[in-house]
């Protein structure tokens, strides 16, 4: 049995991506269908990513501050600590967001359609719902925003038991005492120094020389001794050559360099595979890269103009931020509606111990783009709220224009880094000068002093330069 209906706009995904979408559209005028495969709306992002993981990350931290007054509490981690004694508040977040979700989706009248999606022509996608009835839902435009799952490498056997992935990593009962962490991306990152703060051994592998390579090299320093200080190991610029369960109580990673690894279990965190099957992409002629992601222009087109894809099935950064950007900007580049073009105005944040968040130009980018710009930085040893928490390990630096008065970019590991970037972002975004942080009023104390501190480098580097221009011109 099959029914057709019609729409202006149709998402495949209920991730956060196509809940922007949908809700942009809405709030457009236009009749809007998201399309979940899934029992429940949400996405990986609510029930194996995002949320989960930071959970535990908020777990973890919990505990680093309760030993960190050691003095007051006799705390220790035992051997047989739970995984599930330390995230008891997971399942509550999840429902109460779950709620949240379709209480906006109701509220913006987007109807929610349960089923596998697959498309027909490029205006027309089928539905198999549960049931094994078809509907056939016809829109003007759609938007695939079908997310990614864990790559899963040939050589390596993930029995999510002691071989684990992304998914699986917190079915673990226990807290092993030693994990192996098989990547250096946001994930691996995330999830290896999490552990690690919780006093388990954990060894990264991964063929990049250092992990988070699409960041700034300086914050990565200070997250990678931060995780060396934690007790964790990085061995970078290695090629795997072998992951086994030994069969009694170690899982063995062999490498090509010859070093051998043995851990209670194994997380395997390399890259995602973007969730485009079945969806008929060549039926309709949707181009994809050699990664498997399907390929959009700079307003997140596919090869067909009227389909848009966003999020993780794009590729990266792969942040849940990212994708609820990235749908709304399809949608207002498909209805019309003004908008920015500019990537670089997007905030990337990452919730690793400690948090690492950036937003605007690179250091290296800014140089090649302007010359000789002005770096202003902050230590958190510098500012008295890091110090009265008791960690101080980060820094903020701000790049500026050779004047050192333009804002061109905002990069900062620390606790809290992914809050402490928006103040940054908003002075971007409104062209505000560095001096906007000299000039405004900030809490004390607060970890926003951290911006008047680098802003105050800035500021006495031009004096500088000016004082040595001068000198020479009175020489």
């Amino acid at each position: 049995m099959s029914t057709e209906h019609t729409y202006d706009v149709i998402i495949i995904g209920s991730g956060p991506g196509g809940q922007k979408a949908a809700i942009q559209a809405s709030k457009a005028g236009k009749s809007v269908a998201i399309i979940e495969k899934g029992i429940d709306v949400g996405g990986e992002c609510l029930f194996h990513g995002t949320i989960p993981s930071k959970t535990f990350r908020e777990a973890a931290l919990n505990v680093a501050n309760i030993r960190r007054n050691s003095n007051a509490f006799n705390f220790e981690i035992t051997n047989d600590l739970e995984i599930r004694s330390l995230i008891t508040r997971l399942d509550h977040v999840i429902e109460t967001h779950k709620a949240s979700i379709n209480r906006q989706l109701s509220r913006n009248n987007i109807q929610l359609v349960h089923g596998k999606g697959s498309l027909l022509t490029p205006n027309c996608v089928e539905v198999l719902q549960i049931d094994g009835n078809l509907l056939t839902l016809n829109a003007e435009h759609i938007i695939i925003a079908t997310g990614s799952r864990p790559r899963q490498p040939e050589n390596i056997d993930i029995d999510h038991e002691h071989i684990l992935d992304s998914d699986s990593i917190l079915s673990m009962i226990y807290l092993p005492q030693s994990l192996t962490v098989l990547g250096g991306g946001v994930i691996a990152s995330e999830y290896a120094s999490i552990f690690a703060h919780l006093g388990v051994k954990v060894t990264m592998i991964d063929r990049a020389p250092r992990p988070l390579m699409f960041m700034d090299p300086e914050m990565v320093e200070v997250f990678q001794n931060h995780f060396k200080d934690e007790g964790g190991i990085y061995h970078g610029n290695e090629e795997i050559l072998s992951v086994e369960w030994d069969g009694v109580s170690q899982v063995v990673t062999k490498l090509n360099s010859g070093k051998e690894i043995r851990s209670d279990k194994l997380m395997v965190a390399l890259g995602r595979i973007a969730n485009v099957a079945g969806l008929g992409l060549e039926r309709v002629g949707i181009e994809q890269t050699e990664r498997g992601h399907i390929k959009t222009n700079d307003v997140y087109q596919t090869s067909l103009p009227n389909i848009y894809a966003i999020g993780d099935v794009i590729g990266r950064p792969s942040l849940a931020a990212t994708a609820m950007e990235q749908g709304r900007r399809a949608i207002c580049h498909a209805l019309d509606i003004e908008f920015s073009h500019e990537e670089e105005r997007m905030p990337i944040g990452i919730y690793s111990i400690p948090e690492l968040a950036s937003i605007g130009l690179s250091e290296a980018a800014a140089r090649a783009e302007y010359g000789d710009i002005i770096v202003g930085k902050a230590h958190m040893e510098e500012v008295v709220r890091a110090q009265i928490s008791g960690d101080t390990s980060g820094m903020l630096k701000l790049i500026a224009s050779p004047d050192g008065k333009k804002l061109l970019g905002v990069h900062i590991v620390s606790e809290g880094a992914s809050d402490l970037i928006h103040a940054g972002e908003i002075a971007i975004l409104n062209n505000n000068d560095v001096s906007t942080f000299l000039e405004n009023v900030l809490n004390f104390p607060t970890m926003s002093q951290a911006y008047r501190i680098a802003a105050l480098d800035i500021y006495n580097q031009v004096k500088h330069q000016r004082n040595e221009v001068m000198e020479e011109l009175h020489a």
